[in-house]
């Protein structure tokens, strides 16, 4: 038997042990099952996971927390429509393991401080989650969203998380992993935006041994959508950060700022894609990724993309790698700041750029606390 063969195998048994839901759950479920059995798991043949190898995640078998489905109704006409099971073998994953769901449903033209959704993991030996998450926001409507990833031990998280905005809905999103550092964590998060709709999302991503974040994006006409992002790795970590912005429909605007910060022996990777239909006149899109290296050992692949197929456009994008200014460094340390703690004041300060976008005051004490902590560890 080949090893793909034995994996699928494991997975088919899991599968099979899952309590039977409801008739158009079990039908999605099955869809999506046999959709991952076709692609199987990708590997570094694949363009899209060029740089980052799952074989660890593959070779694993994971044990699952098999629950009954609890999907109410009413997500029927947007559950796994917008996060398509066709593209990516984790979100088929995903689906075919479907139980309970966060669901939230925000009324048309209410305004919704945060929800928060709260996924801790822990687990003595190697299990699985396939946390799922909708998000459905009506016209006028308004909302902030905190969705956490956190946990102890050595576990794979394989998150899905769609959002679907209405005309005139504006959206804040944020979402915070900070998973193990024996854990590997895989999520894709799909937002479906309505006319006029104005939709922000900040994905930070701390932890984890092995991390894949896919953050895609539909605009419809007059949309504005930003993406930010945050990615601070040392030791061994490697993250991946897969960016699209697909301008449907014409007057979109969106911005984009992803920013890296590596040290030790770390690796990641930013693919940014922005595609402009045909029909998408009057789109303004700007990209920018920013990484920060701090050891010579540490690597980044950046690779920033636009496809334009309308001709009336104003598109930029542009990436940068560099290491910690000298000048800057001199400054600090002429007035008796210690070496590392200048280093740790100058890696601070570019990450604070991301931080000061966060809204939610709460939340960015937060994540100031963590990056304090994150920039004062001593590389393995």
């Amino acid at each position: 038997m080949t090893a793909v063969a034995e994996q699928i195998g494991s997975w088919l048994e899991q599968f099979t042990k899952q309590p039977k839901a409801e008739p158009w759950v079990q039908e999605l479920r099955e869809a999506a099952f046999r959709r991952f059995t076709e692609l199987g798991f990708p590997t570094t043949h694949d363009e899209e996971w060029r740089f980052t190898n799952v074989a660890p995640i593959a070779r694993v078998s994971f044990q699952p927390f098999l629950e009954k489905s609890n999907i109410p109704a009413e997500a029927q006409s947007h559950l796994a429509r917008h996060a398509r099971i066709e593209r990516n073998a984790f979100v088929a994953l995903n689906t075919a393991f479907l139980g309970e769901i966060a669901f939230h449903r925000i009324p048309r033209g209410l305004v919704v401080g945060p929800i928060q959704v709260r996924h801790s993991h822990q687990s003595a030996t190697p299990s699985v989650v396939h946390p799922r998450t909708l998000i459905v926001v009506e016209p006028q409507a308004q909302c902030s969203i905190i969705e956490s990833y956190e946990g102890v031990g050595s576990y794979f998280t394989n998150a899905v998380t769609e959002i679907v905005a209405g005309e005139g809905a504006v959206v804040d999103h944020y979402k915070i992993q900070e998973e193990s550092r024996e854990a590997f964590h895989i999520a894709t998060m799909h937002a479906t935006l309505g006319r006029d709709a104005n939709f922000t999302s900040h994905s930070i991503s701390i932890g984890g041994a092995l991390v894949r974040n896919d953050a895609n994006v539909t605009l419809s006409e007059g949309t504005e959508a930003t993406l930010n992002g945050l990615y601070i790795v040392n030791g061994n970590q490697h993250v991946d950060n897969h960016t699209e912005i697909d301008h449907a429909k014409p007057h979109g605007t969106s911005h984009e700022l992803y920013k890296g910060i590596l040290d030790g022996r770390a690796s990641a990777v930013f693919n940014g894609r922005i595609i402009v239909r045909k029909d998408a006149q009057k789109t303004d899109s700007k990209q920018t990724n920013k990484n920060l290296v701090l050891s010579d050992d540490a690597v980044i692949d950046t690779k920033p993309e636009l496809q334009i197929l309308a001709d009336d456009v104003r598109c930029t994008h542009g990436a940068t790698i560099g290491q910690l200014d000298a000048e800057s460094l001199f400054y600090l340390r002429s007035r008796g700041i210690g070496k590392n703690e200048a280093r740790d004041v100058l890696t601070y300060a570019f990450a604070q750029d991301i931080i000061d976008r966060v809204k939610v005051p709460t939340l960015k004490d937060h994540l100031e606390k963590v990056l304090f902590e994150k920039f004062h560890e001593r590389t393995e």
